[in-house]
């Protein structure tokens, strides 16, 4: 078989039926849209999830909660985790990254205390809680705020 002689499976291909066209085609004068009414005219119909006037679901159920457009989306990590970087390593959001301990920092990056850490580092993220700002110091490191 040839490029050239493909052809698509039998009753996959249609000509799109044209509407309107006169008595002879079985589909003319009123083209399938009835007699009267908003949706008979051209560009008439409503709009998607209009019913009538009605009050509209989505307003007629409860609304519930409430989102802080003030509030920041930060990016946790527990002390033990850093245990994957050498001895004397700089820890920072692009080596957290290329660890695969973080895949997107958003809008920042914290360090918290759970877990042991066993290597001397020198950790830049934008936030720590006091435990694991004193892990960090004990283990001879650094706990830099960027």
């Amino acid at each position: 078989m040839q490029l050239g002689e493909l052809r698509p499976a039998k009753g996959s291909k249609f000509k799109a039926w044209r509407k309107g066209r006169g008595p002879g085609t079985g589909n003319g004068k009123l083209a399938g849209r009835g007699r009267d009414g908003q949706k008979s005219r051209s560009g008439g119909g409503v709009r998607p999830l209009f019913e009538g006037g009605q009050l509209p679901l989505f307003r007629r159920l409860p609304k519930r909660g409430f989102k802080n457009r003030n509030s920041l989306d930060i990016v946790t990590l527990n002390v033990y985790h850093l245990n994957v970087f050498d001895d004397g390593a700089v820890v920072d959001i692009a080596a957290l990254k290329s660890k695969g301990l973080v895949s997107n920092p958003r809008d920042g990056v914290k360090i918290l205390g759970q877990g042991k850490l066993e290597r001397k580092l020198d950790v830049q993220v934008n936030y720590y809680s006091e435990t694991a700002k004193e892990k960090i110091e004990a283990a001879g490191g650094r706990a830099e705020v960027i």
